[in-house]
């Protein structure tokens, strides 16, 4: 199956709610490619739609539309139905994604433990599994993990991986393309690989910026800008694990990460929220509230910075667990005896859309270089 060309392209940032900028300084091959891109991002988020629909949506005109559509058929990405019931008894075409028409593996990887994903075009997960991570060993465990995913559906065209790690380096990536049958995997951070997810195929954002944090064995914070990840000068915004909180000034890793939590409710406990178990205890309820007090002092400080619309939290806590904990920040910010003034606003906060978003936007990643519209464009 032949697919749209990937590789360094000139990205352009879109103001939000303003018109999209011209496509200045892209060769013809450039702008073919970025236009069968629009189309397809566009059935993606409001299809089934009918040519016409399609226009209005791309500002494309109808042969080139008619020619983007027959390309995306013959690489099986989109399928044509009829549609009826329009005025007058007519019928249109209209076209809708193939969601098997492409596949992709992601894999979100920290020190002792791995997670890897399989997913279709429409982001839908059809298989994930978890594997163990010895550090001298990252690069063939992340192999092993790969090529049996991709064995056991070697039917499907996985056209690439993504990978999700905070400290993966270009000399892993090299190693790992000598190793795979899998093209050079794309590789973000965390919380950008989690941002993408939300932003691809999470509930509608508001105008605005989002930021997430991801409570994993360290507490990381990631920010969409007008639709793009900012990740800072040498991709160090968003460590806010380092921060001093509280009134008794310790670091938000030691109070808030999982070393603090599986200390707290010990190694079986912790192992059950893992798997997505939830229960009533009382050393994880006070987990909570210690978390919340310490927690509350960098969204305080995102909301004073940054004002997004939305602070998403998420990781491998089972949701409920985190929806308890944006209940008692909710407390925290109200109660003066720890801190002086009632905090007048913060962002609104809710969970993260999906229990293993990570690994999911880690998936993205191929689509977003390959098929579909890259943040900077969308």
């Amino acid at each position: 199956m032949r697919y749209l060309r990937s590789g360094p392209r000139r990205l352009h940032t879109q103001e939000m709610g303003g018109p999209r900028a011209r496509t200045v300084g892209l060769r013809s091959g450039e702008i073919a490619d970025r236009n069968i891109r629009v189309i397809l991002e566009a059935i993606r988020r409001h299809g089934p739609l009918t040519r016409t629909e399609l226009g209005r949506h791309s500002g494309l005109t109808g042969p080139g539309i008619t020619n983007i559509l027959r390309r995306l058929a013959d690489e099986k990405l989109v399928t044509s139905n009829r549609r009826n019931g329009l005025v007058g008894g007519a019928t249109a075409t209209e076209f809708a994604l193939r969601p098997e028409g492409a596949f992709s593996v992601g894999v979100k990887l920290r020190k002792t433990r791995g997670e890897i994903v399989l997913v279709d075009l429409s982001g839908q997960v059809h298989e994930r599994a978890y594997f163990d991570v010895e550090p001298a060993e990252k690069v063939q465990r992340v192999h092993s993990a790969v090529r049996d995913m991709v064995d056991r559906h070697a039917a499907m065209p996985v056209i690439g991986l993504g990978i999700a790690a905070n400290d993966w380096t270009e000399e892993e990536s090299d190693a790992i393309a000598a190793l795979s049958t899998v093209a050079r995997p794309y590789v973000e951070n965390e919380c950008t690989a989690g941002l993408l997810a939300e932003r691809t195929i999470g509930s509608a954002l508001q105008e605005g910026g989002l930021a997430m944090i991801i409570i994993d064995d360290d507490v990381q914070a990631g920010f969409l800008i007008r639709g793009i990840p900012y990740s800072g000068v040498h991709g160090r915004a968003g460590s806010i694990g380092e921060m001093l909180t509280g009134p008794d000034n310790v670091r938000l890793n030691t109070v808030v990460g999982f070393g603090s939590l599986r200390a707290r409710i010990g190694e079986e406990d912790f192992a059950r929220l893992l798997k997505g178990e939830e229960f009533a205890c009382p050393l994880l309820s006070q987990w909570i509230r210690e978390a919340a007090g310490h927690l509350l002092d960098p969204i305080i400080a995102m909301a004073g910075f940054f004002a997004p619309s939305t602070v998403m939290i998420g990781g491998d806590l089972p949701q409920g667990v985190i929806e308890a904990l944006i209940h008692q920040l909710s407390i925290e910010r109200r109660d003066t005896s720890t801190r002086p003034i009632i905090t007048p606003w913060i962002s609104p906060m809710r969970p993260a859309s999906f229990s293993g978003g990570v690994a999911l936007g880690a998936a993205l990643l191929p689509f977003l270089n390959t098929l579909l519209l890259p943040p900077a464009s969308a």
